[in-house]
């Protein structure tokens, strides 16, 4: 979060705070004085996704071709002036900040309501300056990164702790990030992220010394003047009584008519004419509210000590250390091995939730762009709850007490509704037949161990009786279609021209590169839409959790957005399949997308129909605006025919198609009550060539 009206003092009120820099030219510099060195600068990730993702189109559930392509330029800019980045990602919440990241989290839904009001308004994709970032950004950031070669480490505690002792320990150039904590702790210099040029590579420094010259302040000082004004761990709310005292009494005398340039001075006026001592600070306790945490000051001092450093505030026996907020750790119940394991995927961000689950039996989700109003379409919190629940079962098998019960998770989900006062505690459920333990889906090589990870990882699904038919598939139609299964089965409303635009948008995809899509243009956007596309992207982090969990069946660049999700592009294919668009139509005319089309949808309802799920069509054409449809691509199929409206069943519960499988579009059916009937031929013999990929 930062201090509040920091940047602005800085940057308006405190001449030689803040310089345009050139970071070339400081690489440059600190090659000369440290030979054999590269310059590094760490990156404060989760501060600079907002910079990051500059695609036109944020609302339909991201562009993440043109997302890729924007990393790989920041990547190249660093690279050409030889400077190392290093990228840290948040890996937990602690507790003494679990209150700001739920005012924030509730703060965050009033912003994504007014987003879909305006969407259902104007049918357009709101301004910039309603911007709020796709689901699941900052979660496949860390893979793409890592898939370009960069360093990557997810914190074991807050991350902007880890980032600056870092930049300490290692010497750093710099950390690049957005957090006006960074002027706070005493470690590398600190730039901004917003103030970036990346063509030049310059930006705005923030210099600790001239602030606190200008403030009349020590170094060691910053903690406290930073506590008083209010951060993640001191609410402003326990200091304003005081500090509007001491605001009154300072502007009596300044005659300074400013508010924000009198609230930072007058902090750091009375720090300067108290002495610096434990006693004085104990003092400042006592003028806390009634009921208030009498510590909490000295808690947020402590939490800007980076290892060895100490405070003339805090009391000189040790007693407020840094590592007194270290996460605690292992249960007894786990092996330590696998524990270690765990954590060590996780601080190279190479896993998902797994050692959160097993450290600390809590787990967090943030906002998803989801209208609350839309009551067909449920939460993803409420939708992936049952794949949780399996994976949790994985994960903690070794936990059970005497009668079987497992342990409860905490999840920390931000849904309508819920208002996050206290988690919601999760009960584990039992994989059908049982789990291996965590060592065997881990440790154990061979054939048998690989498939023992994939029927594991697929019963998390309720997909443990299709394996075959799913590795007949290639990667990015595994899964897809094992998200799609799964989502047919949890969502009711879910209709067959949803799922015709899933796979359709998918094919697609294939070949199209990030300039094309970034070219694509909607006429309008709709709100199902757009929370369907979130839904599927919050989806592809369950199956990663799930991948994660059982030992990586999959390659997780298989599981990756990239490959198998646009959002304009879903947006369009949605948009379509609901004005019933030919088939032809909606797969731009490749002939051979619409085998891969007939195995998958023919896959997808045969699993649903025997889990009793009929998927029934439900057009919803009537909120577009009338569109010229382009047929420029439809002729190469031969009598082309619209795509069914009617709902799929299993062969064997009175389909009315003839042959042994259910045909979806690939032999001849009649809608029923239209008069129309297909003649398109059947394809016998198109299944195209599959290349296994559950390999590691």
């Amino acid at each position: 979060m930062g201090i509040k009206g920091l940047l602005w003092f800085v940057t308006n009120a405190c001449p030689g705070a803040s310089t345009v820099v050139n970071l070339k030219e400081m690489a440059e510099n600190q090659r000369s004085c440290y030979p054999g060195f590269p310059p590094v600068i760490v990156v404060d990730a989760m501060s600079c996704l907002r910079q990051w993702y500059t695609p036109e189109s944020w609302v339909c559930g991201g562009q993440w071709q043109e997302y890729l392509s924007n990393l790989d330029t920041f990547i190249d800019t660093f690279t050409a002036a030889g400077i190392k980045l290093v990228f840290y990602f948040d890996g937990v919440v602690e507790q003494k900040k679990r209150d700001e990241w739920v005012k924030r989290r509730l703060r965050n839904n009033k912003e994504i309501a007014k987003i879909f009001q305006f969407i259902k308004t104007n049918k357009q994709q709101p301004g910039r300056q309603m911007f709020y970032i796709p689901s699941g950004l900052a979660t496949f950031t860390r893979f793409a990164l890592k898939s370009r070669g960069q360093e990557v480490i997810c914190s074991l505690r807050e991350a902007d702790y880890e980032v600056a002792t870092y930049g300490l320990q290692n010497n750093c150039m710099g950390i690049l990030g957005e957090d006006t904590d960074y002027l706070i702790y005493d470690t590398s210099p600190y730039f901004s992220i917003n103030k970036l040029c990346l063509d030049r590579l310059e930006t705005v420094m923030f210099s600790r010394q001239n602030l606190c010259s200008r403030l009349g302040l020590h170094i060691t000082d910053l903690p406290l003047f930073a506590c008083l004004l209010g951060t993640d761990i001191v609410p402003e709310s326990a200091v304003e009584g005081f500090r509007n005292q001491w605001v009154a009494s300072f502007c009596a005398k300044s005659h300074r008519s400013d508010k924000r340039t009198n609230t930072i001075l007058a902090v750091a006026n009375y720090i300067s004419k108290i002495s610096r001592s434990y006693d004085s600070l104990m003092v400042l306790e006592e003028m806390l509210p009634l009921g208030s945490d009498k510590s909490i000051l000295a808690k947020g001092i402590e939490s800007y000590l980076l290892l060895e450093q100490q405070s003339p505030w805090l009391p000189c026996d040790g007693s407020h250390s840094p590592a007194a907020s270290v996460k605690q750790e292992m249960p007894l119940s786990l092996d330590q091995e696998i524990f270690q394991i765990a954590k060590e995927q996780h601080v190279r961000a190479e896993s998902y939730m797994v050692y959160n689950v097993l450290s600390s039996g809590e787990v967090e989700c943030s906002n998803t762009l989801e209208d609350e109003y839309d009551t067909e379409l449920p939460g993803q919190a409420h939708v992936y709850c049952l794949a949780r629940q399996h994976i949790y079962s994985v994960l903690l098998e070794s936990g059970r007490d005497l009668h079987g019960a497992y342990p409860s998770v905490k999840e920390w989900f931000v849904c309508a509704g819920n208002s996050l006062q206290q988690p919601d505690l999760v009960q584990p459920r039992q994989l059908p037949g049982g789990s291996p333990s965590l060592r065997t889906l881990w440790l154990s090589r061979g054939p048998q161990a690989e498939k023992q990870r994939c029927c594991t990882f697929l019963a998390c699904f309720q997909l443990q009786g299709v394996a075959e038919d799913l590795q007949a598939l290639k990667a990015p139609a595994t899964a897809v279609c094992s998200l799609l299964i799964y989502l047919a089965l949890q969502v009711d409303s879910l209709s067959v021209e949803d799922l015709n635009a899933f796979v359709a948008q998918t094919l697609c995809l294939e070949g199209k590169s990030a300039a094309q899509l970034a070219d694509l243009q909607l006429a309008q956007i709709d709100s199902r839409a757009v929370q369907l596309g979130s839904l599927f992207i919050r989806g592809l982090s369950v199956l990663i959790m799930g991948n994660s969990a059982c030992g990586f069946p999959f390659r997780m660049d298989d599981l990756m957005p990239w490959h198998l999700f646009d959002g304009k592009l879903f947006q369009e294919k949605y948009q379509q399949a609901h004005r019933g668009w030919s088939l032809p139509e909606l797969l731009e005319g490749n002939e051979s997308w619409l085998s891969e089309f007939q195995n998958l949808m023919s896959l997808i309802f045969k699993v649903c129909s025997a889990k009793g799920r009929t998927i029934q069509s439900r057009q919803r054409e009537n909120g577009f605006v009338p569109e010229r449809r382009e047929r420029g691509g439809a002729s190469c199929f031969q009598n082309p025919g619209r795509i069914p409206s009617h709902p799929y069943h299993h062969p064997n519960r009175g389909c009315p198609w003839r042959g042994p499988q259910a045909p979806a579009f690939s032999s001849e059916f009649q809608i029923p009550g239209s008069g129309y009937r297909s003649r398109r031929q059947p394809l016998r013999g198109q299944r195209f060539q599959h290349a296994p990929r559950w390999s590691r």
